[in-house]
């Protein structure tokens, strides 16, 4: 007779859980998964799935603008917000049913509310109380919200995907890839648009060329950016306008104000607190290399351990989780040099060290660089030009980081990844033939 109601329990039902969940239960485990929202997380239902399709969107305002120069006579152009929101929407709900028939289909059991741990191995969702042998907690993040006066006058990204319509003036707070990103997009639509940043510069992250890179294009295309303005008050005004405090220049007026200034995690309200669960100050959920916490059963993976916040890690430690624990093939993720992008407009994708990390912790590095107006840009008379760059040691020729911004960047930097991941050197890129024409050859040729 079995102790428990289920071998595992999963507390979340996004990319982490649901990988987690699914692979455990193939494996033989009886599995029970609990989501107080939508299945599918915040990349499927309110992050990175439909902000791509809104950049895809926001895309097509340039195409069509460039079109002429390729022969195309396009008449009448005109956006319709309304007609891309339903859409995405529609897509959202097709990806939610799917991540539902997934989990079924492995025998899952799906339950639909808040769960709350009494105990090491009990769970109470509403009026349901259930036990089990382990615990996965995958509950993801949440968008911060700034702590000044008006402060709820203002939406997150989550909201965004179901405005009624698009604003005439958006202020962006933040300067993170969420707060480039929808800064793109927003400005592609006709929006004007303000970027306020407590700090004094943009990406902190990236590389500072590729960054400082960025400022300049979406400068030329209209984007304002505002340095050192922490937010000191939001107030509405009678016509719904609101005016933005922030920092020591002069109020901005705006009909929208959207908050991109990180994510904390979604550790509050779980009863991590009550059965000793140890957390880190910011709410992280403190795990080891095999995503344990210091009480054996539990279990967290995903934003809310804030290790790196990126959908492919959670999956994968959602992977290794299932495969340790039960799947007796136990592995663990290697958290270095993890590939990512931002989709801004242009996209920025990178892997591995930037420069200034590189010569801080090798001394003595080569960095070769590929300055280029890409072959559309060029009969379009787009005067914008994309920047290549690898980081390489100079004592081993090894290849230590690559970033790039540029049309189709992250597409671009996925395989350079695994050649960056895999330690080859600037000679093997050099070694090998470019496909002509393309922007992918500049990583082969720059000498």
């Amino acid at each position: 007779m079995n102790a428990y109601d289920y071998d595992l329990f999963v507390i979340g039902a996004g990319s982490g859980g649901v990988r987690a969940a699914r692979i455990s239960a193939g494996y033989g485990a009886r599995v029970a998964i609990a989501e107080e929202y939508r299945v599918g997380g915040t990349c499927v239902i309110r992050g990175c799935v439909p902000k791509k399709l809104l950049v895809y969107g926001a895309h097509f305002a340039e195409d069509l603008e460039d079109a002429r120069h390729f022969g195309w006579a396009v008449e009448g152009k005109r956006f319709d917000w309304a007609t891309l929101r339903d859409n995405v929407l529609s897509e959202v709900d097709r990806l939610n049913k799917a991540y539902i028939s997934t989990l079924e289909s492995q025998k899952v059991t799906i339950l639909h509310g808040r769960a709350v741990l009494e105990d090491a191995h009990t769970m109470r969702i509403g009026d349901r109380t259930v036990t089990a042998d382990k615990v996965l907690i995958a509950t993801g993040a949440h968008p911060g919200i700034p702590d000044c006066e008006g402060a709820e006058h203002g939406i997150t990204s989550n909201e965004v995907f179901h405005l009624e319509t698009l604003p005439k003036r958006v202020a962006i707070a933040g300067g993170g890839y969420i707060a480039n990103e929808f800064a793109g997009i927003f400005n592609a639509f006709g929006v004007k648009v303000t970027l306020l940043l407590r700090g004094d510069r943009l990406l902190r992250e990236y590389d500072q060329q590729l960054a400082e890179r960025l400022q300049a294009i979406s400068t030329a295309k209209g984007i304002d950016f505002r340095f050192n303005a922490p937010f000191r008050k939001v107030e509405k005004q009678a016509d719904g306008s609101l005016l933005i405090h922030a920092g020591k220049d002069d109020p901005i007026e705006v009909d929208l104000l959207v908050y991109a200034i990180g994510r904390p995690p979604n550790s509050a309200g779980l009863g991590l607190e009550a059965i000793g669960v140890d957390l880190a100050e910011n709410g992280a959920i403190k795990v080891d290399a095999d995503s344990r916490t210091n009480i054996g059963n539990i279990y967290a993976v995903g934003d809310v351990t804030d290790r790196v916040q990126l959908t492919p890690v959670a999956i994968r430690e959602g992977h290794a989780f299932a495969d340790t624990v039960f799947g007796g093939k136990p592995w663990r993720v290697d958290h270095g040099c993890i590939p990512s992008a931002v989709f801004s407009h242009p996209p920025i994708a990178a892997v591995g060290l930037t420069e200034a990390q590189a010569r801080n912790t090798y001394g003595s590095v080569r960095v070769y660089a590929s300055d280029f107006r890409p072959m559309k840009n060029v009969l379009a008379n787009r005067s914008e030009r994309s920047l290549y760059k690898l980081v390489v040691d100079e004592a081993s020729g090894r290849i230590l980081g690559a970033h790039i911004i540029g049309p189709e960047a992250a597409e671009i930097m996925q395989p350079l990844a695994i050649a960056v991941k895999a330690g080859l050197t600037k000679a093997q890129l050099d070694e090998t033939v470019a496909i002509h024409p393309t922007m992918a050859e500049e990583l082969v040729l720059m000498r």
